[in-house]
């Protein structure tokens, strides 16, 4: 027993140090440790709201959002490829939840740079669904995918080109019109537009429960 226990965690370890292996000859960078939450600063606008629970990040208690900022504090993109896993937690309001991209730290409130690509369950009352770019381009009503179950999350930015993918397929694709001005193109969204900027994960109200885990980043050209 205890020999095939070994022979498993070397397998484990292994097959782990393969696939890192891989995402860093591609280019991708590791942005969780799975352990706590280096590299992340979180506005506590509502303390604990984001939790380090078997290996994920878990939105856990009421309105707040998260930011990766890095190994130096500075961590900003531009163009970029960036994969998750999410899975939503059930509950009978629903999960609701979302990554924004091309933002910067926010002390309170929803954060008033970039985009947000929204993470939210079928049965939220908000009918704007996981793999939309909110209120830019909206998946509407139907989440493409169901509750207590993992799934991946791809979001690339080349230029004024936005894709959003949900296990591989496209939910989204979006180019920023030039002239772009979201003050009159969107109410209350001044500052949705492409720029520059980090990652952020938003934990939405109380009831919410979203995990987040494997995630990883691409700077491209």
């Amino acid at each position: 027993m205890r020999l095939l226990m070994k022979n498993t965690l070397f397998t484990l370890c292994l097959t782990a140090a393969l696939t890192l292996g891989l995402r860093a000859e591609d280019g991708f960078i590791s942005m969780f440790n799975g352990k706590d939450l280096t590299g992340w600063k979180s506005n506590d606008e509502k303390p604990n709201a984001f939790v380090v629970e078997d290996g994920t990040i878990k939105t856990a208690d009421g309105r707040a959002h998260l930011f990766y900022v890095g190994a130096d504090g500075k961590a900003s993109f531009k163009n970029f490829i960036f994969k998750a896993k999410v899975k939503l937690g059930a509950n009978e309001q629903g999960s609701n939840s979302g990554i924004y991209i091309h933002t910067k730290f926010q002390q309170e409130g929803w954060p008033n740079d970039g985009y947000e690509c929204q993470v939210n369950s079928t049965k939220h009352k908000d009918p704007k669904k996981t793999g939309g770019l909110y209120a830019v381009k909206d998946v509407m009503n139907t989440s493409p995918v169901g509750d207590e179950e993992w799934f991946d999350y791809e979001i690339k930015v080349e230029g004024k080109h936005i894709t959003i993918k949900i296990n591989g397929q496209v939910t989204t694709d979006w180019t920023e019109p030039e002239g772009w001005d979201p003050a009159t193109a969107l109410k209350n969204m001044p500052g949705r537009k492409l720029s520059e900027g980090t990652i952020a994960f938003q934990a939405h109200d109380p009831i919410s429960r979203v995990y987040y885990k494997d995630l990883f980043i691409k700077a491209l050209p």
